[in-house]
């Protein structure tokens, strides 16, 4: 069964079903036709922007936008989009004549033993990458079909599906690594507020945390620049003028207050609550909560 909150969101959210006996199988996958979960009342969005702990894959036809940190990119017709949880973006329809096709997946669908393949490693899926891809008629007809493809397997009963499906999901990516991106458009006078607010998404998405099973990934600056692919000071002399803080602040502040809940709200050890935060040091961690907050982390929680 899927355990993962943000596959479960997107289940909920969108009334969408399981298909039966995709939970036995490594990882998840499932493949939609857009125009069955967008809501063409009232142009909602398919799926706005949260914690994502999946890949997909979009075959998008219309008139939309794809925001990412410092760049908007227009698509007039039909395009083919891949998306990460290491990079936050926002997906805004122009109208309510959205169709076209998506699939979503976790990393562990796209094994190593079973595909020879690790998604991060990919060029279409690095940091500073604009995946997202014009499509000629022949080129839409060609993805079209493959993702037609995939919704056929899906429904059968062939015992192997799930590795032909894993296969129809590699040609997607290759196919898309093999086209030339849209080219970026000067975000303008909203460019401040879409690089801070998708800093602050990409911030909250480092949260909750689980004691030996997750450990904050992101703690630097650069590390935050990286994922947005601007440059570091250019990302933080955006957030200070728009927050009125420095990029290691907001860090900071955000960190701090996970280390406080933590400390009240759970029986973790401090060690625990240290490492999971990312700090190698006890006494760093330690001496970093006392500057934040003037007290230590044993008094904080007494």
């Amino acid at each position: 069964m899927i355990t993962n909150s943000s596959l479960d969101d997107f289940y909920q959210r969108n009334g969408a079903p399981l298909p039966d006996g995709i939970h036995k199988e490594i990882g998840h996958f499932n493949v939609f036709e857009t125009e069955k979960l967008f809501d063409k009342k009232t142009g909602d969005r398919i799926m706005p922007y949260s914690r994502r702990a999946y890949y997909k894959i979009s075959w998008l036809r219309g008139k939309s936008k794809a925001e990412y940190a410092d760049k908007v990119i227009d698509i007039s017709e039909s395009a083919l989009l891949f998306a990460t949880p290491k990079i936050p973006y926002h997906w805004l329809p122009a109208d309510a004549d959205q169709t076209g096709m998506f699939c979503i997946f976790t990393a562990d669908f796209l094994t190593p033993h079973k595909a020879g393949v690790t998604l991060d490693d990919l060029p279409i899926f690095q940091p500073g990458q604009l995946p997202v891809f014009q499509l000629g008629s022949t080129e839409a007809q060609e993805v079209e079909y493959i993702f037609r493809k995939m919704l056929k397997e899906l429904g059968a009963d062939y015992k192997y599906k799930y590795d032909l499906l894993r296969n129809m999901v590699l040609e997607l990516i290759h196919y898309g690594q093999k086209l030339q991106p849209l080219s970026a458009l000067s975000a303008g006078q909203n460019a401040a507020e879409r690089i801070s607010s998708l800093f602050i998404e990409l911030l909250e998405r480092q949260f909750p945390l689980e004691p030996s099973q997750q450990r904050l990934g992101l703690r630097t600056a650069k590390d935050y620049a990286d994922r947005l692919a601007v440059h570091v000071n250019h990302l933080n002399k955006v957030l200070k003028e728009v927050t009125g803080n420095t990029t290691t602040q907001l860090i900071s502040k955000r960190v701090i207050q996970e280390a406080k809940i933590l400390l009240k709200q759970t029986h973790w050890n401090i060690a625990e609550i240290s490492y999971t935060l990312g700090f190698d040091d006890l006494a760093h961690f330690s001496n970093f909560f006392k500057k934040q907050t003037s007290f230590t982390p044993v008094a904080f929680r007494a």
